[in-house]
């Protein structure tokens, strides 16, 4: 479970470029909680995952996983136990190794049990090539080769694969298929709802897609300048258009949504 209280943050504070990104943010996501996120650029999506992964440190409140308060533990600890994907697909692997060391790497990070330094096993090779077949993408054929030999799809999805080969406590998705054509997107998808559902893990995913934002998940939050200011489930959310979600949103917030890549989404099929 990850908690969240009274979180907020402000970068260049004191000065005329003062910016509050999160105004006390409270949140809570239980164990096999699916959330998605929308919001306006700007609304504070990318600075509450870089909080909860601990790129940077919060001002004031604090964050809880699994009733462990991490507001102050470094990063790369943190990396441990959260997975996380970027929009970007050249985030997150290493392009110079080959596909198993990117594999390797990831398992002896996450796994608590071995040291880094640890030799992979051949079952843990086979492990490998097993999760790579899931992909059904070819990687399982390809796992000597450097990954900067791969598409962006391609990336993408061993990312996927690397944040998740040892199931992690949350799984954070910050636009993981907004650089990817649609087809490639598609299949990003379908294995992301895959993976989740199958470790029951829970996942904060940031979309600016509408329908993505209300089919998939359990849960959808909207956010504007730095609060969460809707958070729909169940039957409520069963229920919901994206006509009625945006008057949510306008309720919520005071005022309507602007944001034109998100608005476009809404005519999408």
């Amino acid at each position: 479970m990850l908690k969240l209280t009274n979180v907020r943050k402000v970068f260049n504070q004191g000065t005329v470029n003062e910016k509050l990104a999160l105004d006390g943010v409270n949140l809570t996501v239980e164990d096999g909680d699916f959330a998605t996120i929308v919001g306006s650029n700007g609304a504070g999506k990318s600075t509450l995952f870089n909080c909860i992964g601990g790129s940077f440190l919060v001002d004031e409140g604090s964050i809880f996983l699994d009733n462990r308060d991490i507001t102050f533990v470094p990063e790369y600890r943190r990396a441990v136990e959260i997975g996380r994907l970027f929009q970007d697909p050249m985030k997150g692997t290493a392009p110079h190794m080959t596909i198993e060391e990117n594999l390797a790497l990831a398992y002896l990070r996450a796994d608590k049990k071995k040291s880094v330094f640890s030799r992979i096993s051949k079952e843990e090779r086979t492990l490998f090539r097993e999760r790579l077949a899931l992909l059904e993408m070819g990687l399982e054929d390809r796992m000597k080769q450097p990954v900067g030999l791969l598409s962006g799809g391609q990336r993408q999805a061993l990312t996927l694969l690397m944040a998740t080969l040892v199931p992690p406590k949350i799984l954070l998705l910050d636009e993981h298929t907004a650089a990817l054509d649609p087809a490639t997107a598609d299949k990003v998808i379908a294995l992301t709802k895959r993976i989740v559902e199958e470790n029951h893990l829970a996942c904060l995913m940031i979309t600016h897609n509408m329908h993505s934002a209300l089919e998939m998940g359990n849960r959808t939050l909207m956010m504007d300048a730095g609060r969460i200011v809707l958070d729909i489930r169940g039957e409520e959310r069963a229920g919901m258009t994206v006509d009625g979600l945006l008057e949510k949103f306008s309720a919520g917030a005071g005022k309507k949504l602007d944001n034109d890549r998100i608005l476009f989404s809404k005519v999408e099929g």
